[in-house]
């Protein structure tokens, strides 16, 4: 009964990455098809739209081969109206970045349910220049049914599951000890267990957001990190969100960090931030 089901988990396995696979591919040429009509209503009917890129795990981002304008209501209406056509895209964020230093030039949130959309500034045309759209699915839809399935058709293997999470939970505990150190940033010190920057005997209280948006940058100092890890490591938890959030952040944690002319979060053009320490 064992090698039985094995082989029929295997076999349905193989079935619902194909399932995938067309999912995916399906939701491509829908925001190939997005990008085609946000050109038109720009009045460009020859430039291309370039090929769609995955930049995340459910994120995706539409470029164009020339500058264009647009109307955020229009965005927001055609996304929306071609999304429809996608049963699995419920809850997103659209940020619409500009390609020169990949700032927030237009975002908003759209929720399955409607009391939760964050959508504005309706109604005020942008300038024409380059744009990126960046459109994040919020994980429900093909991952999870994915895992939804694979629990049900595992279900004989739980005492072996059983044995495997009392083995990995002390490695588990041990990992997450490793986010309550302190870090040593010039001449700061950042305490993340207890949310507190201190200089000179001066203590300043941090936010849990800003906290954990620091901890990103204090593990890698000197190292770019991308925009969409951060976005990503801090928020994906927490369901969808405008993309001006990042931004803001990284405002207030400038000027907290500003009491140490050494230490600065830079941006880095197309790429995202980078926390620069020098001696």
């Amino acid at each position: 009964m064992l090698l039985l089901s094995s082989i029929f988990v295997i076999c349905a396995a193989f079935n619902r990455k194909g399932n995938d696979d067309f999912d995916i591919a399906r939701r491509e040429v829908l925001l190939r098809r997005i990008g085609h009509e946000i050109l038109l209503q720009s009045g460009d009917s020859t430039s291309r739209v370039l090929p769609v890129k995955k930049i995340a795990e459910n994120e995706y981002q539409i470029k164009f081969e020339n500058d264009l304008t647009f109307q955020p209501d229009s965005l927001v209406n055609t996304i929306q109206r071609l999304l429809a056509r996608d049963p699995l895209a419920r809850d997103y964020v659209v940020n619409v970045m500009n390609c020169s230093d990949a700032s927030v030039a237009y975002g908003y949130a759209i929720s399955k349910n409607k009391k939760d959309d964050i959508v504005a500034c309706i109604g005020r045309r942008q300038p024409k220049a380059c744009y990126m759209i960046n459109i994040k699915f919020k994980p429900t839809g093909i991952n999870t049914l994915k895992n939804e399935y694979f629990l049900g058709g595992l279900s004989f293997l739980a005492i072996v599951g059983f044995i495997f999470l009392r083995s990995v939970k002390p490695r588990k505990a041990l990992s997450n000890n490793q986010h309550t150190g302190t870090f040593n940033m010039g001449s700061i010190l950042f305490d993340a267990k207890n949310r507190k920057l201190m200089i000179n005997g001066e203590t300043m209280d941090l936010t849990g957001t800003e906290t954990r948006v620091l901890h990103v940058f204090a593990s890698s100092p000197n190292q770019t990190i991308e925009r969409s890890r951060l976005q990503k490591e801090i928020w994906e938890d927490e369901g969808v969100i405008v993309g001006r959030s990042l931004d803001m952040f990284i405002s207030k944690l400038r000027k907290k960090l500003e009491i140490d002319p050494n230490i600065k979060i830079v941006v880095i053009r197309g790429k995202g931030y980078r926390l620069e320490i020098s001696s």
